[in-house]
């Protein structure tokens, strides 16, 4: 059972998606694919949303691939969806009026590296983990890590974020400029290499976290660190959530310069035990992680650990370790598969909010009770740094009664965060699924704005559409 969600979108017409396909077959040959099992790999889904897959896959291997694209669907008005590694989560890459799915993961090459600018030049397809690998013999590497081994397009369009926001921030701040290929096919250049600028418009924030909805992302410019002399991971469990969100809150204010602080409840922590195979107390945890030199990052532990003790945190254990803490850290971003290991066969879907950190204990706690009280079972993780949490709902997907409540329970986590002066989403963005809280959230002026861009960017609703603004 999948929630399908409805539309006003169009079908092109069938002349015109046949003309479209004949004239991408002829310039593109075997990279042209219309087989049913490709098309449906590209509206892949790991939410509950019903999936939508597109008429066509293309292949793409240069940016003129992506301009001779747009501009034959353009001339035929078939809507056009970019895809990277099909790791977004509210039916982002799918297709609800049909149209083109252009792949871009053959797009994988760093054209630049400029280490001593902390800079970088990349095609859409690179992967978080592939250019880490290339940067690392130069002591370099990208911070933004969602989990998941997403492209580097993808991550931009979605304007991802993940465990080490709290100190590196988000994709908004460590993109420097794009090349995106707009609506004719033609390339608009957002910004240098520059550090700062106040020349015109800020059209590269314009199109982080547009979803593909304005234009595709074909060249970024994005920012690197270097690597740190030192890092240590650190596990501490607590008697309850808000005294580890109070211990973040102090942690923050005291100016404990934290590379990652994440929280896992009491039901987390036991889907990590048993799928990675790990003895953690069963109790609410934080993990954590500091960058320096070795003397700083002893000194953030011994900082730590003072806070914590005084919010009621257990003991609390530190390593520098490179595979104690990548076995910690891949216990956290196995989350998703350990809490899909607790019931096999019931269907997962991954939600977030995000609050004020402030409020974070709070909404925490009123989500669990609110899960005791509809009878459902969703572990919960969360990048406490800055208020974002997320749910890993369990659902038998056949059972309609019990897939209504996760519904409820879904609309009243968003009720609750924006209530407390958070968002409907953090970091998975809006896609399909989360449109209908954007009105509460931001306003009927600010949807009306959003439209404007859209219609001013692509006038035919060619990118990716039926997906952020709902419509009017």
């Amino acid at each position: 059972m999948a929630i399908k969600i409805t539309s006003n979108l169009k079908r092109p017409e069938p002349q015109a998606l046949k003309s479209t396909i004949d004239a991408l077959a002829a310039r593109f040959g075997n990279r042209l694919i219309t087989s049913q099992a490709v098309r449906e790999q590209h509206a892949h889904t790991t939410t509950w949303l019903a999936s939508q897959p597109p008429d066509a896959v293309v292949m793409a291997q240069e940016t003129e691939d992506i301009q001779d694209v747009v501009r034959i669907c353009a001339r035929n008005g078939v809507p056009v969806i970019a895809f990277g590694t099909g790791t977004s989560l509210e039916g982002q890459v799918n297709a609800p009026a049909g149209g083109v799915c252009i792949d871009l993961r053959d797009m994988n090459r760093i054209l630049e590296v400029h280490a001593e600018d902390l800079d970088c030049v990349i095609q859409p397809g690179v992967t978080r983990k592939a250019l880490n690998e290339h940067l690392r013999d130069q002591g370099l590497f990208f911070p933004i890590d969602p989990g998941a081994d997403a492209s580097l397009g993808g991550m931009t369009s979605t304007r991802a974020s993940g465990t080490n926001a709290v100190r590196y921030g988000t994709m908004r701040e460590n993109v420097l400029a794009l090349k995106v290929v707009r609506g004719d096919g033609e390339i608009i250049t957002t910004g240098t290499r520059a550090k700062k600028s106040a020349a015109g418009y800020d059209l590269t924030h314009l199109f982080v976290g547009a979803e593909g909805t304005l234009g595709i992302i074909s060249e970024l410019t994005i920012k690197l660190r270097g690597i740190p002399d030192t890092i240590a991971a650190a596990a501490c469990s607590f008697e309850t959530v808000r005294g580890a969100c109070q211990a973040t809150i102090l942690a923050i204010q005291t100016g404990i310069p934290l590379a990652r602080i994440e929280l896992l409840n009491a039901e987390q922590v036991k889907a990590c035990n048993s799928y990675s195979k790990l003895s953690l107390s069963e109790t609410p945890l934080l993990l954590l992680e500091f960058h320096g030199t070795e003397a700083e990052v002893a000194d953030q532990s011994k900082n730590f650990g003072e806070i914590a003790r005084e919010c009621g945190g257990g003991d609390f254990s530190w390593t520098t370790k490179p595979e104690d803490r990548t076995k910690l850290w891949q216990a956290r971003h196995d989350a998703y598969w350990s809490v899909k290991a607790l019931r096999p066969g019931a269907g997962v879907v991954a939600t977030d909010v995000c609050v004020p950190i402030s409020r974070l204990a709070d909404c925490v706690t009123e989500t669990e009770d609110d899960l005791k009280g509809l009878g459902l079972l969703s572990p919960i993780v969360g990048h406490v740094g800055d208020g974002n949490f997320h749910c890993s709902l369990v659902c038998d997907v056949d059972n309609a009664e019990e897939m209504a409540r996760g519904e409820e329970f879904m609309h009243r986590l968003v009720e609750r965060a924006q209530a407390m002066g958070g968002t409907c989403t953090g970091e998975h963005g809006i896609g399909q699924g989360k449109q209908k809280y954007l009105e509460a959230e931001l306003g009927s002026e600010a949807l009306d704005a959003m439209r404007a861009l859209k219609k001013a960017l692509d006038p035919q609703n060619i990118f990716n559409p039926g997906k952020i603004v709902p419509a009017a």
